[in-house]
This record gives C-alpha cells, sequence and structure tokens, in this order.
C-alpha cells in the first residue's frame, strides 16, 4: 500500500512542495534519482515510460530524457543540475526541450530542490519546486503535472517496498 503524498501548492509564492517517506535507506532512494537505469523504471508516470537520453550527474551537468506515451508520443525534457550535495539535496532547473536539448520556450521553466532526510521509517523526499510566474504554475498544473508526479512517486514506493521482500 501506498504511504501518502503531501503535496501543497501556493500560487502567492509561486511552489510547490511535495513530500513522501520511503521504506528505504537515504543511500537506497537517493540512487533512484540519481542513476540512469534507476530513474526509467518510476519516472514516468504508467503507462508512459522514461527513457534517459543522457545523464551527468554532476554540478552544472544535465539529465536528457523523453516521456514515451502509449500512442507513440515522446515528450523530451532536460534538468540542469545546480548544487549537489551527496544524500542530502540536488537542485536545478527542469525544462521541457528538444531531442537535442534545446528548451522550448513555450513552456515553464522551474527551480527544484529535492531533500533527502533519514527518518524512522525510511527516507523523506521533500521537493520543493519554484515557478517564475503564477501563470507558469497554473499551466504545469493544468497539464496534469500533480497527477502524474504522484503516480510516478507512488511507482518508485513499490519498487523500494518489492526490494524488501
Amino acid at each position: 500500500m501506498n504511504s501518502s503524498i503531501t503535496f501543497n501548492h501556493d500560487f502567492h509564492t509561486k511552489s510547490i512542495y511535495v513530500m513522501k517517506i520511503y521504506p528505504a535507506e537515504v543511500s537506497e532512494v537517493w540512487e533512484y534519482f540519481t542513476k540512469p537505469e534507476l530513474l526509467d523504471l518510476w519516472w514516468a508516470p504508467k503507462p508512459w515510460k522514461c527513457e534517459t537520453e543522457k545523464l551527468d550527474f554532476e554540478e552544472g551537468g544535465v539529465w536528457l530524457y523523453s516521456m514515451n506515451g502509449p500512442e507513440g508520443e515522446k515528450i523530451f525534457s532536460l534538468v540542469k543540475y545546480g548544487k549537489i550535495d551527496q544524500y542530502r539535496s540536488v537542485d536545478g532547473i527542469d525544462a521541457f526541450c528538444d531531442a537535442n536539448g534545446n528548451v522550448d520556450e513555450r513552456f515553464p521553466q522551474t527551480q527544484w530542490l529535492i531533500g533527502f532526510t533519514g527518518v524512522e521509517q525510511g527516507t523523506k523526499i521533500s521537493l520543493n519546486i519554484h515557478f517564475k510566474s503564477e501563470d507558469d504554475m497554473k499551466k504545469q498544473l493544468e497539464m496534469g503535472f500533480e497527477e502524474g508526479f504522484k503516480m510516478g512517486l507512488n511507482q518508485l514506493e513499490e519498487i523500494l517496498s518489492n526490494l524488501k521482500k
């Protein structure tokens, strides 16, 4: 059974806060956020699939990936990594792009900060997502971001829970 996800959005601060606890050690959860072969297992909400094209997990590095839909859809995104504090936090800019990683300016870019905290139940993930404007935030939410992201986070929980069996 999936543990609950806290998902709050605040238009005044143009931000979304997401929190979930996973039944695994911080180092294990960290791997699922930083290794392409593991990210690809859960990042896209089913029936979509994530496919990493390139991942340089280092400060200033990029993650170029596509979300591949059941009808042959292919949507590319790019994360430009900022500060990385191993097993504690990662920040970066997330944007839609083309297959070559050129940012698509028609869609909002977001600043992400992901925190990893060891707790009694395992690992607490905290995500702070900041938008440039309220309109950008509304656009992202209208595209189904909340539902899709929750599905992905729950998929990760299923994977981690199955590792314990």
